[in-house]
């Protein structure tokens, strides 16, 4: 059992920037993948990006990437999720995910490819 902490999330300006943490109780070096969602109101769980422990790059939802970055420090067992440039149209609850399913990076956009689940964290940009 994996149990996820995201923290970090709050309410920022609109071009402003935070920093999402997620802490894994466990990490696994077979193949598994930590991934982070979003979720605003009234909308389905999105695909924000993922990153495998075990090397390779991370990857994004294609809207994301160049706002978005993820980085982690495996000693930690921490994923980060580093967004700059923020919008209005990113409010949601952030979760972070994890799968040891051995996921193929074409597989990692889809919420049921995951395992485990954090809480989530609210990010809310608004003036």
């Amino acid at each position: 059992q994996v149990q996820l902490v995201e923290s970090g999330g709050g309410l920022v300006t609109p071009g402003g920037s935070l920093r999402l943490t997620c802490s894994a109780s466990e990490r696994s070096f077979s193949n598994q993948v930590m991934g982070w969602f979003r979720q605003a109101p009234g909308k389905e769980r999105e695909f924000v990006g993922a990153v495998r422990w075990t090397g390779g790059s991370p990857s994004y939802k294609g809207t994301i990437k160049g706002r978005f970055a993820i980085s982690k420090d495996n000693a930690k067992k921490t994923v980060y999720l580093q967004m700059n440039s923020l919008a209005p149209e990113d409010t949601a609850t952030y979760y972070c995910a994890a799968s040891s399913r051995g996921l193929i990076q074409s597989e990692y956009g889809r919420p049921g490819n995951y395992d485990y689940w954090g809480q989530g964290t609210q990010v809310t940009v608004s003036s």
